[in-house]
């Protein structure tokens, strides 16, 4: 039954590539009952949505109203640990249940748990490009009247963290512990009635989900969403938060965050023809690498008998990329698609897979780096509208296992920052993830740019 379902979506993705050069058009796949899977970016027939804030038709889900109709279905509690919030409807969604009596508790990053609206002049002349490019996206959502000035109406209705301190939800970051912050507070996860799971790669924000306000022709960066409606991982989501929450705002130093929070292992939560796995990061160093999410991540590989599909925004880690190297030697195909703006760095893996290295500015390789002495064919970088990024950090292989979630694959997820890995082996869940990397994959630009190029061996005079 798996072999004929394999073929037919294999002759689906062919029909569908010869039909076009440029945009492929996808089927509406079947979601599984227990877990729901949902992309910003894909091109459905007929499946399209209207941009709440641009006021635009676009394709893909509205991973938004996936978060607030969640949110919606509350009774009695709410927990959501997400790196950033910027999104005034998810607020407004949370106020109201927390009017109607749900308890709710956010923990956000402390980079982005202050109100935009209160930063002065000043403060926001000392912002580096890329903020103060945030910033002025902000801005201009919340200016409704175009007047070029906030007023207190605007700041009320349009200021996500305002909405929620005036509703009095309670919030704390990742110095609710007594330190400057944990390497990241890196989640994106809500728990609703300790029942249903909301995770996966997206930000609550506009640049995560919808796209840039003022660049019509962006989809946000490209995002997954899992929905899972299971009582005993909502339970283990609820534990993480629950050390990182503490006593809540005001109390004692009792948060935990980081490395400060006790080692967890592998929780393994069986469904019905469904396994899912659930990691936490961060684990220290001094750790053997097996035991940290990385080396979970590597024993899932390990298992790989015919594919390896990567989506990765950042893949840093040396020891995967061996990982994959062996699993390439021994006959499994394996494709990738990363984001350009960490592909070409010196220390990124996606270098060794392509067989090149670059050195960085004191003239030096990346310690162990390792180019394929074969280089793989199958490499691209993710084609998106300026200013979108590929944020997915999702693998797909021998099209049955997912691994998703927060984690990117890098030391500073392993061993810093407050992060989750969830692997989940369901063959219905797969053909969506499936699909997903097929249209990234179709539009990617593959092999080595003449750009990269040119600067090895600019390197290679200069050093």
């Amino acid at each position: 039954m798996r072999k004929y379902f394999i073929v037919s979506l294999c002759l689906v993705f062919l029909i569908l590539f010869s039909c076009s050069n440029t945009q492929i058009e996808l089927l509406d796949l079947e979601q599984d009952k227990l877990i729901q899977v949902y992309f910003n970016h894909k091109f459905i027939q007929g499946k399209n949505y209207t941009d709440p804030y641009r006021q635009i038709q676009r394709s893909g889900d509205n991973l938004e109203e996936i978060i607030i109709e969640a949110i919606n279905k509350a009774t009695f509690s709410i927990d959501i640990a997400v790196q950033e919030l910027r999104l005034p409807k998810i607020a407004q969604a949370l106020a109201e249940r927390y009017r109607a009596g749900v308890k709710i508790r956010v923990i956000l990053e402390n980079n982005y748990s202050r109100p935009l609206s209160e930063l002065t002049p000043a403060e926001i002349n000392k912002l580096p490009d890329r903020d103060r490019s945030r910033y002025q996206e902000f801005f201009t959502l919340v200016d409704s009247d175009r007047n070029r000035k906030l007023s207190i109406t605007e700041i009320n209705r349009g200021d996500a963290l305002i909405i929620l301190r005036n509703s009095g939800i309670p919030l704390i970051d990742d110095t609710a512990d007594g330190s400057k912050g944990s390497g990241l507070m890196h989640h994106k996860f809500m728990v609703v009635d300790r029942q249903i799971v909301v995770t996966g790669s997206a930000n609550f924000t506009l640049s995560d989900i919808h796209g840039d306000f003022a660049n019509p022709e962006t989809l946000g960066n490209t995002n997954n969403l899992v929905l899972i409606t299971n009582k005993e991982l909502a339970d283990v989501f609820t534990e993480e938060f629950n050390y990182m929450w503490g006593d809540g705002p005001g109390g004692n130093l009792d948060s935990k965050f980081g490395l400060n929070k006790p080692i967890r292992f592998l929780k393994k939560i069986p469904l019905k023809n469904t396994t899912i796995e659930v990691f936490f990061s961060p684990i220290s160093s001094t750790q053997p690498w097996e035991n940290s999410p990385n080396g979970f991540i590597g024993q899932v590989l390990n298992n790989a008998t015919e594919s390896i599909n990567l989506a990765l925004f950042v893949f840093s880690d040396q020891k995967l990329a061996d990982i994959l190297q062996q699993k390439k030697q021994q006959g499994v195909n394996i494709k990738a698609v990363f984001e350009s703006e960490f592909a070409w760095r010196y220390y990124s893996e996606a270098l060794d897979l392509l067989g090149i290295a670059i050195k960085d500015n004191q003239c030096r390789y990346e310690a162990n780096n390792n180019p394929w002495q074969i280089p793989l064919q199958t490499v691209g970088i993710a084609q998106l509208a300026r200013g979108d990024k590929m944020h997915h950090k999702f693998t797909l292989i021998d099209r049955q296992t997912v691994i998703t979630g927060s984690h990117n694959w890098s030391a500073a997820a392993n061993h810093n920052n407050d992060e989750n890995i969830l692997i989940i082996d369901n063959p219905t869940v797969a053909a969506h993830f499936q699909q997903e990397f097929e249209g990234l994959y179709h539009q990617a630009a593959l092999g080595i740019p003449e750009s990269v190029k040119a600067k090895i061996k600019a390197q290679q005079k200069k050093c």
